[in-house]
């Protein structure tokens, strides 16, 4: 088969730093023609056989061009997505897909009538500390699952001092959008959730500080992540009837990727063994174990190879639609209240 022809609808660094550098260690299935900005005064350096423009309409007009990757502030992807599908287009949109669910439900709408493909990046299913925690939990050492907390944190107190409040903009938008969907493609749809979302620095501020849960049967998920961490709390904390699995860090692909070290190194986004998460469990026999797991190999070019076996070969998709429009759903719902 040939490469599929692809094209990318902004330049900054979505493009260069989580979609490149993964796109490129795929040429059988993957060309880069075109890539689009509106100005080309970019700091990223150029790719050689790459076209550069400013010209939308030169992707749009291109009948080689076959996908078109989204990578835009989040305010534009709705309005873009629609314009690529309207020309015949398939279309990969990064997160968050879209301000509302109603436009992430058009737009779904409108890939099935005209009977293209659009999906959600969801890049973060392939952190290797969320592909480890699911590893540990398919073993049934932990037992019936009881508990489950996910944290991102920052300590970056200048970012909501300096920042107002929209909702498609906010913290949770912006963030939440990653870990939730990784509870949701594992998890399905919650029985229900809580929200606890917050401006600590009062009202007209950004969202700065949230907390998720949610729950199925009994199996709490708690998805938080705040600004204001100066320690940070583990990546992950498993709970079970069992045992309990401890990751501290998260995935490193994107440390490695921040300096400019690439997937085309054998070690890239490898876990130090120092960075291991650690078992803690009772076995058949009542013995007690602990442990350290070697960490399972993140790779972000799994939604990639996703995306070509479902265009090229109707494969089901990576993420599917109803999974997006329910991480929109606890997006939209969560920030409702703020202002």
């Amino acid at each position: 088969m040939q490469p599929l022809t692809i094209a990318f609808i902004g330049n900054g660094k979505s493009t260069n730093r989580y979609h490149l550098p993964y796109v490129l260690q795929l040429p059988d299935q993957f060309q880069v023609k075109t890539i689009y900005a509106r100005h080309l005064d970019s700091p990223w350096q150029a790719i050689d056989g790459v076209h550069y423009t400013t010209d939308v309409n030169d992707i749009y007009g291109d009948a080689e061009v076959s996908l078109v990757v989204i990578t835009t502030p989040a305010s534009s992807h709705y309005q873009l997505a629609k314009d690529a599908l309207n020309h015949g287009k398939n279309v990969l949109l990064e997160k968050p897909f879209t301000d509302t669910v109603a436009q992430a439900e058009e737009l779904f709408a409108l890939a099935k009538a005209k009977n293209l493909f659009l999906q959600c990046y969801t890049n973060r299913r392939f952190d290797s500390d969320w592909l480890t925690v699911q590893a540990v939990i398919d073993s049934g050492k932990l037992g019936d699952l009881t508990e489950l907390d996910s944290t991102f944190d920052y300590f970056r107190p200048e970012t909501p001092t300096n920042s107002t409040y929209h909702p498609a903009d906010s913290f949770l938008y912006g963030h939440g959008t990653h870990t939730l969907d990784q509870v949701v493609g594992r998890f399905g749809k919650p029985d229900h959730v809580r929200y606890d979302v917050r401006q600590l620095l009062g009202p007209g501020k950004m969202n700065d500080d949230f907390t998720v849960d949610l729950y199925y049967g009994n199996l709490k998920v708690c998805v938080q992540s705040s600004y204001f961490r100066i320690t940070s709390r583990p990546s992950f904390s498993v709970y079970g009837t069992r045992g309990s699995f401890i990751k501290q860090d998260t995935d490193r692909q994107e440390f490695d990727l921040k300096h400019f070290y690439l997937p085309d190194h054998d070690d890239f986004g490898l876990d130090r063994p120092e960075d291991f998460g650690v078992l803690t469990y009772m076995d058949a026999d009542n013995q007690y174990h602990q442990e350290k797991v070697p960490t399972v190999r993140g790779d972000y070019g799994r939604v990639y190879q996703g995306v070509y076996q479902t265009i090229v070969n109707g494969a089901p998709k990576v993420t599917q639609d109803a999974e997006t429009l329910q991480v929109m759903r606890m997006l939209e719902t969560g920030v409702k209240d703020l202002h």
